[in-house]
């Protein structure tokens, strides 16, 4: 076996050997930071569970370090990557992994669904990835969204972005993006993972992200669209209180206020709270609330 072989591909010098051998110009538009640690790919395997039984997504696998401690560990590997530059890249650094498929395909523009039947049949399977920077909202929405059988994401994103997911109410950075994720998927922060142990080093840390889906919500929608939105509408402006920001939403005439206030009192919420002060139970109880007051074609016309 050579050197190369024996060498992990997280760790520095087999990391710029390939970029080397390959001349890789790395896209910062791609979110490409190859991260060269082989601890933090431990922990990652740790976090996430990952054995024998376990079939995995992955989205980004640029030169397959995580990749191959997944293979190692896992059952079967599924890998997105939209660089067609990194095919050849992958097709050496993964060739002694017989369990690893790479699509070039972007995984916001494919039937998800469709395509992960395919290779995981009816089974369930887990999400772990270094998620690219640039596309890690849109790419979470899309797995929740696609009501897949997904057991865990562990995913490592923008520390700024992992507290926004994660945050809870009265917090400074609890908002739109908490609730639409937290409505379907717990969420908390498992590690933090310094910019030091990435080539290039990026400008931002990073954190590992656990999500797993809620057994059952509390309470339930009404109605999705009008739910969304109601946040989307509640955060447009933090600093005004909730009545100001539904007013401005919903529309000043009083026929419409009048309904707002009788939303608001039976769902026992102030009017004169801060979006962020209220929990996601209360949204939900409010948005119900609203959308049997309102005409359903009006509400879902919005």
């Amino acid at each position: 076996m050579s050197e190369q072989n024996l060498q992990e591909i997280a760790s520095l010098s087999r990391t710029r050997k390939i970029i080397k051998k390959y001349n890789l110009k790395l896209k910062k538009s791609l979110g490409q930071n190859f991260l060269i640690n082989a601890n933090i790919l431990q922990k990652i395997i740790k976090a996430a569970k990952v054995d024998q039984t376990t079939n995995v997504l992955e989205i980004g696998p640029g030169i397959g370090a995580l990749t191959e401690y997944l293979a190692r560990t896992s059952h079967q590997v599924l890998a997105f990557e939209i660089d067609q530059r990194m095919l050849p890249v992958l097709t050496e650094t993964l060739n002694p992994y017989k369990n690893v498929t790479i699509i070039n395909q972007d995984i916001l523009k494919i039937d998800l669904k469709q395509e992960i039947s395919k290779f995981f049949a009816d089974h369930s399977f887990k999400v772990v990835a270094n998620l690219p920077y640039y596309v890690t909202t849109p790419i979470i929405m899309h797995l929740i969204k696609s009501k897949l059988d997904i057991e865990q994401m562990v995913i490592m994103i923008q520390k700024e972005v992992g507290e926004r997911i994660s945050a809870k109410p009265g917090s400074k950075v609890y908002g739109s993006l908490s609730i639409a994720v937290q409505y379907f998927m717990k969420a908390h922060i498992i590690f933090a993972v310094p910019k030091t142990v990435f080539i290039p080093k990026p400008n931002v840390d990073s954190v590992i992200l656990s999500l797993t889906k809620h057994r059952a919500p509390a309470v339930l929608v009404k109605n999705e669209k009008a739910f969304f939105y109601l946040i989307k509408a509640s955060f447009a402006k933090r600093r005004k209180t909730l009545w100001n920001n539904l007013v401005y939403a919903y529309g000043k005439e009083q026929k419409i206020q009048n309904k707002l206030i009788n939303a608001l009192e039976s769902s026992k919420i102030d009017p004169k709270r801060r979006a962020e002060t209220l929990t996601i139970q209360e949204f939900v109880t409010l948005s119900n609330a609203i959308f049997a007051l309102f005409s359903f074609m009006w509400i879902t016309n919005l």
